[in-house]
């Protein structure tokens, strides 16, 4: 699989699971200490439907080794700042 089919199909799951996650109501981490709100959530799912739509669709179809690593760098980035901003309260929903 090439990284580029790689990133789009991981920046449409992380999409998906920030839309998913948008709708729900949140824990007490998540929601009180790191400020995630369901707007924070959408706009993390924009994000990573613009790598998805826009930059890896560029890089599918206009093949570039270098752009597409570091395009692949800033996702990975985004992703895990997405990841790391709601893990530790995604436990506890009952709080």
């Amino acid at each position: 699989m090439n990284w580029e089919w790689a990133g789009a199909i991981a920046s449409i799951l992380l999409g998906a699971a920030a839309l998913l996650r948008s709708r729900g109501t949140g824990g007490f981490y998540e929601t009180e200490v790191y400020g995630m709100t369901a707007s924070t959530h959408r706009r993390y799912a924009i994000a990573a439907a613009a790598f998805a739509l826009a930059f890896f669709a560029m890089a599918i179809w206009w093949p570039s080794s270098a752009a597409t690593i570091w395009l692949f760098a800033a996702f990975v980035l985004v992703a895990v700042f997405y990841i790391t901003s709601y893990l530790r309260g995604a436990s506890d929903d009952d709080e």
